[in-house]
């Protein structure tokens, strides 16, 4: 009974409320025990639907992700170091830290970290949080080091990361814990050093092995998607976001957190964090969109090239082929297959599969006999209509038949005759095909005979 909770200004319909569960279920199966590692800058921290975020971020830990968080503090350690009346200074990107200005950095550390961790706790009826309990911790994990005298500039208490208490992390998230981080290192001699958010990131997702790391950054990377090539997918293999980051940090005029983050994201993706996510942080719930719907809302950098892959089918995918083919086959578009044929004919099929949603497929028919092959049961889902995928499908098509020294593709329809005449078929007759095809036509539904001379 949901009576007690606030209720959403935005209606929504029943059927669509159940299509988003649906849609969101496998998401929340697949990361139940996962490690996530999330990074957010001080900045983010000042907006005030900070609150929200940090829901979210409860709502996954509830769902079973292992959730350690790793927050920044640049705009809060300037707001101490003004009070104090002392001069930020920079250099190269890293602030230059004498004694006093750590004071600030210590303070304003303290102070945030105490709100994060007060919002985390909450569990207020008619809040996002209701009914949630999370425990909050946080140690000495970061083990820092001096950056020392660079240049000539001398950082003081300015450091890098020198190594993570990876086991006792593991430890606290293995038991629900949400593992709180702050951008502050200490040093076996007893010191404490000022340290870089996504630097302290890096490292604790690659040294975890953690499933994803993200950061939430004050940039909308999901706006980069279009400059970087990376289509409606918003997702970059690491080698073309190696190239593509670089060429949009040239481009543009981000935050140096910003910057840091991406450099980070690159570097831990080369690490073995297997993918890395960029999102901002304008419209609903930026970080439940990005990871529980399939295009998301950001930039998702992939260790693996075949987020989005074109291979041959498996077993593993006749239950995504026949989801896909059923409602072209009610409509009499494509001939019912039963789920056996399709177990039977498996080998004949190719898949283009993006996150491990079938969304395109198509047969591949030998008439070896007869140098020839049919270009069948092609088939793409309703989202991804508009992306030609079926050209991608056939370009393949192409090739396998060039490659095994046919002289002929041949396709059937009773639609879609325009589009393959518009990529190079030409219309055929009955008599065109092999034999054994020709002697299976179905008269009654008189399909449109089409063959590509290879």
């Amino acid at each position: 009974m949901t009576g007690d909770l606030e209720h959403s200004s935005t209606a929504v319909s029943g059927a669509g409320f159940v299509a988003a569960i649906r849609s969101a279920a496998p998401y929340v199966h697949t990361y139940n025990g996962r490690t996530f590692v999330i990074a957010f800058p001080g900045e983010v921290c000042l907006r005030r639907d900070t609150e929200r975020l940090l829901a979210d971020i409860a709502l996954l830990c509830s769902l079973g992700v292992r959730v350690v968080i790793v927050h920044g503090a640049r705009p809060q350690i300037e707001e101490q170091l003004r009070i104090r009346g002392i001069e930020s200074r920079f250099d190269n990107g890293f602030r230059i830290t004498d004694s006093c200005t750590m004071e600030a950095v210590k303070a304003a550390v303290g102070i945030l970290r105490v709100g994060i961790e007060a919002k985390l706790s909450s569990s207020l009826a008619n809040t996002p949080m209701a009914g949630s309990r999370l425990k909050v911790i946080g140690g000495t994990w970061v083990t820092a080091r001096p950056l020392g005298v660079r240049n000539g500039v001398d950082f003081q208490y300015s450091g890098t990361v020198r190594s993570v208490d990876i086991a006792e992390i593991r430890s606290h998230v293995s038991k629900k814990q949400v593992v709180l981080i702050s951008p502050i290192g200490y040093s076996p001699t007893g010191e404490a050093f000022n340290l870089r958010n996504a630097d302290i990131a890096e490292a604790v997702a690659t040294g975890l092995g953690a499933d994803k790391l993200i950061f939430i950054l004050e940039s909308e990377p999901g706006r980069w998607s279009e400059s970087l090539g990376a289509g409606d997918s918003g997702q970059l293999p690491l080698t073309a976001a190696e190239r593509g980051l670089t060429r949009e940090m040239r481009a543009r005029s981000l935050p140096e957190e910003d910057r840091n983050c991406v450099m980070a994201a690159l570097s831990s993706c080369r690490s073995g964090v297997r993918r890395v996510h960029l999102i901002g942080v304008d419209g609903a719930s930026p970080l439940l969109r990005e990871l529980f719907t399939r295009d998301g809302c950001g930039l998702m950098i992939s260790a693996e090239d075949d987020y989005e892959s074109l291979r041959p089918a498996t077993v593993d995918d006749i239950t995504g082929i026949k989801e896909l083919i059923e409602p072209m086959e009610r409509s009499g578009i494509l001939v019912a297959r039963s789920r056996e044929q399709i177990e039977v004919e498996i080998a004949t099929f190719s898949v283009i599969v993006r996150d491990g949603t079938v969304i395109a497929c198509n047969a591949f028919i030998d008439y070896p006999g007869e140098q020839s092959a049919e270009f069948a049961c092609v088939a793409v889902h309703p989202d991804y209509r508009g992306r030609d995928l079926a050209a991608v499908l056939l370009r393949r098509a192409r090739s396998l038949a060039r490659g095994r020294g046919y002289r002929t593709l041949f396709a059937l329809t009773t639609q879609t005759p325009h589009w393959f005449l518009e990529h190079g078929f030409i219309r055929g007759s009955r008599a065109d095909l092999p034999r054994p095809r020709r002697e299976a036509y179905d008269e009654g539904r008189n399909s449109i005979v089409l063959v590509d001379q290879l």
